[in-house]
């Protein structure tokens, strides 16, 4: 078995299986660990303060728009996020591993300059934030190692994945996966939890500030 083999067959299962296993644990822990009841009566409804504070912080608030630095890390923010996510699930060599791989089921992928457009963005926004993390003393200060290993870990993945576009090189590929398997087996133990648990966090703050009668 040649390692591009081993890459795509035991270590992908491997992988995949920590990612969703450990993933779905630490979401679990999330929904069903107990926390005392309030005695209170509540002022208002925590469904509705929920709701409206995972729906209402996808745009940014207006004082936040007076702000410069936050200008900076609202259109950062969204160029990276939306651009990765973009690449995920639309880029065409993706499509095609989704489709073989995971859910077995093709869509239609972007054109090649739209993956170009969608990196760009990506690259340019993560490497934004991440300089962020080093020239701005209070995020500086409060940065993890798991951060920045985080950063550096999305930003090898995204560059091999550019490198293996043309998907002529074995080593390029077999590079690019081997990265996101790391990726995938990081991903449980690290902030990029956050992905699936900003609805649990933000949407607790809604609850909590929509029993007091008051908002997020």
């Amino acid at each position: 078995m040649s390692l591009i083999e081993i890459l795509e067959g035991p270590l992908w299962k491997a992988s995949a299986t920590i990612f969703v296993v450990f993933a779905a644990f630490r979401l679990m822990m999330i929904l069903f660990t107990g926390r005392r009841h309030a005695r209170a009566r509540p002022a208002g409804s925590p469904a509705a303060g929920a709701l409206r504070a995972i729906l209402g912080h996808f745009l940014p608030w207006r004082a936040l728009l007076k702000n410069g630095k936050a200008w900076f890390v609202i259109l950062a923010g969204y160029a990276f996020h939306v651009g990765l996510f973009v690449l995920l699930l639309f880029a065409a060599p993706h499509v095609e591993f989704i489709r073989e791989k995971i859910v077995g089921l093709p869509w239609e992928p972007i054109p090649r300059w739209g993956f170009i457009v969608a990196a760009q963005f990506s690259f340019a926004g993560l490497i934004a934030l991440w300089v962020r993390r080093f020239v701005d003393p209070v995020v500086r200060l409060i940065s993890r190692p798991d951060d920045h290993i985080a950063a550096g870990l999305t930003f090898a993945v995204m560059l091999s994945g550019c490198m293996a576009l043309g998907e002529q090189s074995t080593f390029l590929r077999g590079l690019h996966l081997g990265l996101v398997e790391l990726w995938l087996v990081y991903f449980p133990f690290s902030s990029l939890m956050h992905t699936f648990t900003w609805p649990f966090s933000r949407g607790f703050t809604g609850a909590m500030a929509g029993r007091r009668g008051t908002r997020a």
